[in-house]
């Protein structure tokens, strides 16, 4: 599946449990530096959550992964959302031919991926993070101080949102979710979960509810 460069920035107006990854301390970034103010200021700091959060050094982030509407051939109704990770972007499919496109970060080994079909089966603000038993038992060191879970904050690895993909209803242990480190996005890093921008993840999670449609496309494993 493939989407015109064609670029339509959105503004800022148009905005429990999880494997996923562990917080690190982001790199104090004393200011924001982008060409386009439009993108400047949809990744611009957030300070009406319960928590700050900062703004996106974009210096970090290549413009591709910004969000934007794009041209979009897919088979999948209008709502459904589709994570392509060898792109390394999720589109939220519309009507007429057209998506809304965001970067994302995804895993760092093919195995950790989850793939196909599944639904949004919870939404969470400011969730809850706890690691999952297998990522205990490959990173003891790093992951088994918080086996009893670390409350939503800046430091918690899910960001302000996480999604929950569930399957014949049953949690899968993958989320969709914000991150604390930004300049990961187009990567492969993660331990599974799909990563988003903190400002894009809030946009996607006030546009879909529970109940949407996940599709995640097979992965080649390879590095963008």
């Amino acid at each position: 599946m493939s989407a015109t460069r064609r670029v339509f920035l959105f503004g800022v107006s148009s905005l429990g449990l999880a494997g996923c990854t562990a917080a690190r301390t982001s790199p104090n970034v004393a200011s924001v530096f982008s060409a386009d103010p439009q993108a400047a200021a949809m990744y611009g700091a957030v300070v009406d959550e319960p928590f700050p959060i900062p703004a996106v050094d974009l210096r970090r982030v290549d413009r591709k992964f910004y969000r934007q509407e794009v041209s979009y051939s897919t088979p999948y109704p209008a709502g459904t959302i589709v994570v392509d990770p060898n792109e390394r972007h999720a589109y939220l499919v519309m009507e007429g031919g057209r998506a809304l496109r965001y970067g994302v970060g995804v895993g760092k080994e093919e195995g950790f991926n989850f793939q196909g079909e599944a639904v949004i089966g919870r939404k969470a603000e400011w969730p809850r993070w706890t690691p999952t038993r297998d990522m205990i038992a490959r990173e003891p060191d790093r992951y088994a101080q918080h086996a009893g879970g670390l409350p939503g904050g800046p430091e918690n690895p899910l960001g302000p949102r996480a999604l929950y993909i569930y399957r014949n209803g049953r949690d899968t242990l993958y989320r969709l979710h914000g991150t604390t480190e930004p300049w990961t996005i187009g990567t492969m890093v993660s331990s599974g979960c799909v990563r988003f921008l903190n400002q894009d993840i809030i946009d996607l999670y006030r546009r879909v509810p529970t109940g949407t449609r996940v599709v995640v496309l097979p992965s080649s494993g390879v590095s963008a």
